[in-house]
């Protein structure tokens, strides 16, 4: 088999049986060709000039989508749907360049009964207006389809039919306090440098109420979460953080007025408004958010919205929820199994990774029990439900309470541990200091206090975490590391216990490494295997099929038949050939193998066995090693002991190998190790480690494409970058010692303003004018810190295993 070109559409490799031409270009399938023609006809060739070998193979689409002609199913998908224009939007994960961009924007060329297309690139989605009148939802999915775009449609979509909008709240009132800010320092500047002008003297007053009537809004509107969070805190008997920053905002505010009204000066709006807009611009950079990944996903993100239904022999789509115990369902071939059920016609081969971990498909036969959450592999399945979605496997496993638990609702941040304490000495120096001065000179007594409220407002304390955490949360993510939020980082820094999962966390879903064992085959044996293995579609057939990638097909396969979960039989050039089990090929103690292996018989001698073993991400030994001089390391799989006596020779001799684990088993052990004190960081990739990544201090879903399903989890990281997870962990660290020693910096600043205030040599003026350079000073020394904490991360580059 040569390689003669690549495929102008998609880009794979066109082999000489593979191949066709049209208009002088090469293309690996029919598929690839159809969409270049449909492109061509339509005008939109351009399409190939943005990028080269932009597309996606086409799938096969023929009775996916008749679901979406049942209109009770189609009117939850719509965003808006009346008289002649219904609107939807799609998610469509291989939108990754700037054709697929502009293709999809020209869907209206494609096919003139759509009004119009728009694609939002970060969330990888298209808004498709069009006339259901002219042209059904269906038709619409299926012409992205056919042009390689196929959506993703789950039961997620049904229940949260509008997407999420960002809470522009905060936007609103960092844009009222940075007009507010920018204005009043505007009109203040001749009263800063003191100009003795007529007409400046004039209106003095006038602009002073202008100044007025700009902060009033800042500090009822912009401020207004500062003087809630206060009042619950005091209300409850806590002293958070709000309570001095809704002091010295107050203190500036009530001052302001006074020297405004009686005519004394300008006030101190510019320290209050530009103190409310610090504040707010902290809390606007530590809420960095990933709209284009989900971390609060459940089984619905995976499950189908709608199953074929058989009855009287005739195929209805209906929606999933309206399944009953009873019902015959068809389940075609790479279909999801969505309820419980029993086997009644067709050869079951079962994908349950994404559920148990198991790695290896499940042979089931007529009359099996189907657990809700499988994958059925080879062929349709006809199955009779024994249970409604509600009440299925899958479905019991996320009625666990764990799911419904908010991590962060006992957290208790940084800030507000130290905070408390900062609280209770700053009241306490306003009270002693302004009863001395009360006593021996009145007269400055309205100026200390006011000096030592203003001076004391934690502005620089309460911005160290925020733009610390801000940063690192960018920088983690500028490396594939994508947190759900601030909080998640302080959380890192506390873990001293690692759990892996081993099936598509630090093994490769993409890629197996398969050794022979055995008499040697022939070149032209393997060629004969190969052909023989085109004609399946079990999963370890393609995967070795694709190994003899050196290999030319042979002749013509006669008498080929695949007996599911046991093997092939064919006969190819007079050889007559099995494929298969151990036992299928009458293989030496069959019983004893336990590994994963594809065995060979030719002309009823046993000739060996192929065996795959899983190809373990780059890095990711050495990273183990690295791990155990400070965490305690666990592997904690769904998988069989197949591979275990390897994992113990290339793990670090502490590590702790736990296999055959169900969902809840996981969930169970890493309770049992919270409450040996153990701070637990859990990575997972499926399903069936839901339960952990919720219940662990931390889970991380390690993920080969982030855009595509992840189980709900506090972080997603590409696979790719799972051996700098030491340096995650420790940046983590350093960066809460960044903000205690930030606090450390704002707290010294604090004592000696607080001396200068409490004796009477620092005026309300000055302490103004200090307050806000103090937090820009923090602000800066956090920046340049995280910054230098982070460069290891760029220099790290991936070492083989």
């Amino acid at each position: 088999m040569n390689i003669i070109d690549n495929c102008y559409h998609c880009g794979n490799e066109c082999t000489d049986n593979n191949s066709l031409v049209f208009d002088e270009k090469h293309f690996c399938c029919n598929g690839c060709k159809t969409v270049f023609e449909i492109l061509n006809e339509n005008e939109l060739s351009t399409y190939y000039d943005f990028e080269q070998s932009p597309g996606k193979i086409p799938e096969e689409i023929k009775g996916k989508y008749d679901y979406l002609d049942n209109e009770t199913i189609a009117s939850k998908l719509f965003e808006f749907d009346a008289d002649n224009t219904s609107i939807i939007t799609l998610n469509i994960p291989h939108i990754h360049c700037s054709s697929c961009i502009w293709v999809l924007e020209n869907l209206h060329k494609i096919n003139h009964k759509i009004q119009s297309s728009q694609v939002n690139f970060p969330e990888k989605t298209v808004r498709i207006v069009f006339d259901k009148n002219k042209i059904s939802l269906k038709e619409t999915v299926v012409l992205l389809s056919s042009i390689g775009y196929e959506p993703y449609i789950s039961l997620e979509n049904t229940e949260n039919q509008k997407s999420k909008k960002s809470d522009k709240v905060l936007i609103y009132k960092l844009g009222v306090a940075g007009f507010a800010f920018g204005n009043i320092m505007f009109l203040s500047f001749p009263e800063y440098f003191e100009v003795d002008e007529f007409w400046l003297n004039q209106y003095k007053p006038f602009f002073r109420w202008i100044v007025f009537f700009m902060a009033v809004p800042v500090l009822f509107y912009s401020a207004q979460e500062y003087f809630i969070s206060a009042y619950k805190g005091l209300k409850y008997k806590i002293l958070n953080i709000d309570v001095p920053i809704s002091l010295g905002v107050l203190v500036l505010f009530i001052r302001s007025t006074f020297e405004i009204s009686t005519n004394l000066g300008q006030g101190y709006f510019d320290s209050m408004t530009g103190l409310v807009f610090f504040l707010l611009l902290g809390k606007l950079f530590q809420q960095r958010t990933y709209r284009f990944l989900s971390f609060e996903r459940d089984y619905t993100s995976y499950f189908p919205i709608a199953v074929t239904k058989i009855d009287n022999d005739k195929e209805e789509s209906i929606q999933i929820y309206d399944v009953k115990k009873g019902d015959r369902l068809l389940i075609r071939n790479q279909e999801l199994i969505p309820i419980d059920g029993v086997l009644i016609n067709g050869n079951g081969l079962i994908d349950y990774s994404f559920v148990t971990g198991e790695a290896s498909p499940v042979v089931k036969i007529s009359g099996d029990k189907l657990y809700a959450g499988g994958k059925q592999m080879a062929g349709a399945l006809e199955i009779e439900a024994i249970k409604t979605v509600s009440q299925s496997y899958l479905t019991q496993l996320w009625s666990n309470e764990i799911f419904n638990k908010d991590k962060q609702e006992h957290f208790k941040n940084i800030t507000d541990q130290i905070s408390q304490y900062f609280t209770y000495v700053i009241l306490s120096v306003a009270i002693v200091s302004g009863t001395y001065w009360y006593i021996y000179d009145r007269s400055i007594v309205l100026n200390v206090i006011s000096s030592v409220l203003i001076i004391a407002c934690p502005c620089a304390l309460a911005l160290s975490a925020p733009f610390t955490l801000g940063n690192i949360i960018r920088i983690f993510g500028k490396h594939k590391l994508y947190l759900k939020n601030v909080n998640v980082i302080e959380n890192m820094s506390k873990i001293n216990s690692l759990i892996f999962d081993k099936t598509g966390t630090i093994t490769s879903s993409e890629e197996q490494k398969i050794n022979y064992e055995g008499k040697e085959l022939t070149n032209t044996e393997k060629q004969q295997v190969k052909s023989i293995l085109r004609n399946s579609n079990h999963p370890l057939s393609r995967s070795l099929y694709d190994s003899f990638n050196n290999q030319n097909s042979a002749e013509k396969v006669n008498n080929f038949k695949e007996t599911i979960g046991k093997g092939i039989t064919a006969v190819i050039q007079n050889n007559t050939i099995k494929i298969g089990s151990a036992s299928f090929t009458d293989a030496e103690n069959a019983d004893a193998i336990t590994e994963t292996a594809v065995h060979i018989n030719i002309n009823t001698i046993y000739r060996g066995k192929f065996i795959f073993k899983n190809k373990y991400r780059k890095g990711i030994f050495p990273m183990f090693l690295n791990l155990i001089k400070t965490y305690k390391l666990t592997l904690l799989s769904g998988d069989n002991e197949g591979e275990k006596e390897y994992l113990e020779t290339a793990f670090p001799k502490s590590t702790t190998f736990i296999f055959n684990q169900k969902p809840e088993d996981k969930l169970t052990y890493i309770e049992r190790k919270q409450r040996s004190e153990d701070n637990i960081l859990m990575f997972g990739d499926g399903l069936n480690d839901a339960g952990a990544l919720a219940q662990s201090n931390v889970g991380i879903a390690v993920s080969e494409n982030v855009n595509v399903f992840s189980p709900a989890c506090d972080a997603i990281i590409d696979a790719s970058i799972l051996y700098k997870i030491p340096l995650f962990l420790k940046i983590s660290r350093k960066a809460i010692t960044t903000i205690k020693a930030s606090f450390a910096l704002s707290f010294l600043y604090n004592l000696v303003g607080l001396y200068f205030a409490t004796t009477g040599q620092l005026s309300p003026v000055i302490a103004a004018i200090l307050m806000p350079l103090s937090s820009i000073s923090v602000v800066v020394f956090v920046t340049i810190i995280t910054n230098y904490i982070s460069i290891p991360l760029s220099k790290t580059k991936n070492t083989n295993s």
